[in-house]
């Protein structure tokens, strides 16, 4: 069952719900494009390409199709908007929202949501995120705190960070 943005505290229309097997392809486009878009020119090109070969891998996919890896996503209409996963078992692995819908609380939705998952499916206390340059002042504002100093892993650059739910 999905939840309407309204009931997610955000005035525009659209669904939010676990992702369907057909979806996966879509989400990974709007991952990699707003990748490239937001976070790409602060990385090394050894970081961008071991982004890209982590959304491609076949190995995650499979791990999606079998449930050890939870997507869910942010649909207006039948387009996808918003994503987010999950795995071992409480660790935000991608969060990306299009371009077009920045700023309209989609983003915040998505973690309402994945927060009610964690608490009420999962059992979880605390949630955890390696966050990007780009998306800590998000995390920031949902309530996040830095678990250590920015790292650099493999040309990849984040921040690890810890929400208490």
């Amino acid at each position: 069952m999905g939840l309407k943005g309204a009931a997610c505290g955000v005035k525009a229309s659209y669904q939010i719900r676990s992702a369907y097997r057909s979806e996966w392809q879509d989400a990974m486009v709007l991952a990699w494009k707003t990748f490239l878009r937001f976070e790409a020119d602060v990385y090394s090109p050894e970081g961008v390409r071991n982004f890209q070969d982590f959304i491609t891998d076949s190995t995650l996919y499979r791990m999606f199709v079998m449930g050890t890896y939870q997507m869910f996503v942010a649909l207006d209409l039948d387009k996808i908007v918003g994503m987010i996963t999950l795995r071992n078992p409480a660790h935000i692995s991608l969060l990306f929202v299009d371009e077009k819908y920045h700023r309209r609380g989609i983003g915040r939705a998505l973690m309402n949501y994945l927060s009610n998952y964690l608490l009420t499916e999962v059992g979880a206390v605390r949630v955890t995120v390696n966050a990007s340059p780009y998306g800590v002042e998000f995390y920031h504002r949902l309530g996040f705190r830095d678990l250590r100093p920015e790292e650099k892993k493999d040309g990849i650059i984040y921040t690890p960070m810890e929400f208490i739910l």
